[in-house]
């Protein structure tokens, strides 16, 4: 499913991260309409996607993207987390259709890590919450972000992608490594790195490296960089849309 954001012009495509939905890009999405056309994209098992029940494969993610590409024509993509994986994806199998990518904290090997993490955190979650201010008192900072990601449903708010399927997608990535889809970008590419990544130390300057990219550390950021230092993501990305944009 497709939310427009607005704009004209250039297509620009939003992908949310692994608990995300296309909405919780609003505030990014607000000042990106001066560069072109926002979309944002619900993945599979997200927001008001329908599909649910498997194939939670990252090469069905990009697969999905690179549908919504082949409608909206070459655009600038750009991903948080789970997101920037997918966009990457689609910057290797589609170079046509991407312009430029911006990576938002996100790895591409993390073979051997497992779901036991995610479980662990959702665990200690009190679910379901009474009610959106609760939702906002537990997350803190992220309370706006994790507000777009609950819905109303048996007694109380839940995230609305099932956490059986986050398991599902989440453990696929410790079972491969995409460091193939970095060596076959061919379009500029921006790593924005969270100072208290929970990547994997280097990964992300090895990406720009090798994708002849650009890569900046955000200092104080966790890893929804763009909640925790907006100012700072937006300068960086409004800088590097600047230049690509002009070519």
């Amino acid at each position: 499913m497709l939310v427009e954001f607005g704009g004209a012009g250039q297509p620009i495509l939003l992908l949310h991260g692994l608990m995300g939905r296309a909405s919780t890009w609003w505030p990014v999405a607000r000042w990106l309409t001066a560069y072109g056309r926002v979309v944002g994209l619900d993945a599979r098992s997200h927001g008001r996607n329908p599909h649910r029940g498997g194939h939670w494969r990252t090469p069905d993610f990009v697969g999905d993207v690179a549908d919504v590409l082949s409608q909206l024509g070459p655009s600038v993509v750009i991903g948080h987390s789970m997101g920037g994986l997918h966009a990457l994806g689609a910057a290797a199998e589609h170079p046509e259709l991407v312009r430029a990518v911006v990576v938002e904290d996100m790895a591409v090997d993390l073979r051997g890590r497992t779901a036991d993490g995610w479980r662990a955190m959702f665990d200690a979650w009190p679910t379901p919450f009474p009610s959106l201010g609760h939702v906002h008192e537990f997350f803190g900072a992220l309370g706006p972000y994790f507000a777009e990601c609950v819905e109303e449903r048996d007694g109380g708010y839940r995230l609305i992608a099932s956490i059986d399927d986050l398991f599902e997608i989440a453990g696929e990535w410790g079972e491969h490594d995409y460091w193939d889809f970095v060596e076959r970008v061919r379009c500029p590419l921006l790593a924005i790195e969270a100072e208290h990544s929970m990547m994997p130390p280097g990964q992300q300057a090895e990406i720009a490296k090798r994708a002849d990219g650009r890569h900046l550390i955000v200092e104080g950021a966790g890893h929804v960089v763009h909640n925790d230092a907006p100012d700072i993501y937006r300068g960086a990305v409004e800088a590097f849309l600047s230049e690509v944009l002009s070519r």
